[in-house]
């Protein structure tokens, strides 16, 4: 009897054991607008919480789903071609949360203030480019909600280097400011210069790593850019399969425009295209200096292709 009595004693007071580090639960990855603002509450950085909701129903809530980059791959395309579908909204402007300190400070109620109004049945959508190269932000969002969903659209690294400068240079020449040549920052002391920002963005492998650190493949949709330039339809049709859509975007959606030189929207009759200061025209570079930055990229483009498990139609 006293036996069964101890035993018993220690049964109660065994601890539980916890887990170190949450696990990834995929039927959480369309989370209620419930589920969302107990999770607001829960990490919010301050504590005046106050839940923005619309008298026909919507709310603002936090994204199930981030375009995580990368800059000049086509994350405004992909974005605009996204919102074609009725279950998506998506904020206009790149909110910067995850990467900008200023912003991060401000908490959870200011990044959800940020966020467009949906319903129940709508997954939300932001896109910032810079944070796929942050190192910080894999872990920010990772804290914030481990389920989430993730787009990232790749170019050929060395067109997006091309793509790169040509925004910075029209930026400065729209304040009339002169800007130097792309050989300028391509060439140091007679070799590529590899230290130029706009090349460690296209080392595409080194970020990737940062992000699987904290989210699986199978929770990061790559698009091809070059692909969805080219043919855009068959592309939003993957990705439409990775978010569990319905489908409802269609070949009618997209229309190529000649004189843009691109394809442009169909939705409801209504046609639009993207902003003129994209597709711009990138400048000439010397073909021996274009093979030399092609040649750099070969080691770096082999190593992502082993780390996602895919190729890419890359130079």
């Amino acid at each position: 009897m006293a036996a069964f009595l101890l035993g018993a004693v220690l049964l109660f007071v065994q601890p539980q054991i916890v887990p170190s580090r949450p696990a990834i639960n995929s039927n959480a990855e369309t989370s209620s607008q419930s589920v969302q603002r107990e999770l607001l509450k829960k990490t919010s950085q301050k504590n005046d919480f106050k839940e923005n909701v619309h008298s026909n129903g919507s709310c603002q809530q936090l994204p199930q789903t981030i375009i995580i980059g990368v800059r000049k791959g086509g994350t405004r395309a992909l974005l605009e071609m996204l919102s074609l579908h009725p279950d998506i909204a998506a904020a206009e402007s790149e909110v910067h949360f995850f990467d900008w300190e200023d912003h991060y400070r401000n908490g959870l109620q200011w990044y959800v203030n940020q966020m467009p109004f949906s319903y129940p049945h709508q997954i939300t959508v932001e896109k910032t480019p810079a944070y796929f190269t942050s190192p910080k932000v894999p872990e920010r969002v990772y804290n914030m909600n481990q389920s989430m969903r993730l787009l990232l659209i790749l170019r050929d690294p060395s067109e997006r280097v091309l793509s790169d400068y040509t925004q910075v240079f029209y930026n400065h020449m729209q304040k009339h400011k002169p800007y130097p040549s792309i050989e300028q920052f391509l060439i140091k002391n007679g070799e590529l210069n590899v230290d130029y920002k706009a090349i460690n963005r296209s080392l595409y492998y080194i970020h990737m790593q940062n992000w699987l650190k904290y989210f699986p493949l199978d929770h990061i949709h790559i698009v091809d850019g070059d692909k969805l330039i080219k043919d855009p339809f068959p592309e939003i049709e993957k990705v439409e399969r990775f978010l569990k859509l319905s489908p409802q975007i269609n070949a009618s959606n997209f229309y190529f425009n000649k004189t843009k030189g691109f394809y442009c929207l169909r939705d409801s009759g209504r046609e639009r295209c993207l902003h003129e200061s994209k597709g711009r025209a990138h400048p000439q570079v010397d073909a021996r200096l274009l093979e030399k930055l092609q040649e750099y990229f070969h080691e770096p483009n082999k190593k992502f292709f082993e780390l996602v498990g895919r190729t890419f139609d890359w130079h």
